[in-house]
């Protein structure tokens, strides 16, 4: 008995392992990830990016980067028509703190988007002194 609660035990570590990379957008991902740095860079300098913004509305209204698309990741599946003009374009998306973006990243994936996820989130863009508007 002793032998299979130990499986189930390391069955289950492996588990929580699996699910917490998988969240993060560490494994299984079919899109890019990127730091803030880069998504700075690619903002100032690339023509074929657009912005996308899956927090909240209210998260939205306290401060988001100038020309950004707000989408909440919730409704994002359902809107995905407002994206159509930039179907061509990578996607730089972003959250708080990088957890839903890699949802919404996954969603835009399977329905032919090119996204790439802001590892970090706002936060990381704020810490590398991206602008802010209100």
């Amino acid at each position: 008995m002793k032998k299979v609660t130990n499986i189930l035990y390391w069955v289950a570590m492996a588990g929580l392992v699996f699910w917490f990379a998988y969240t993060k957008g560490w494994i299984l991902a079919n899109f890019e990830s990127i730091d803030a740095k880069t998504a700075i860079t690619l903002l100032d300098n690339d023509n074929n990016v657009s912005l996308l913004d899956v927090r909240t509305i209210a998260e939205y209204k306290d401060g988001h980067l100038r020309d950004a698309t707000l989408i909440p990741v919730d409704a994002l599946a359902n809107n995905l028509g407002m994206l159509e003009k930039v179907k061509n374009k990578k996607i730089i998306v972003y959250c708080r703190s990088g957890s839903r973006s890699v949802v919404a990243s996954r969603i835009l994936e399977k329905n032919g988007f090119t996204p790439l996820n802001v590892k970090g989130g706002i936060i990381q863009l704020i810490g590398a002194k991206v602008e802010i508007v209100k």
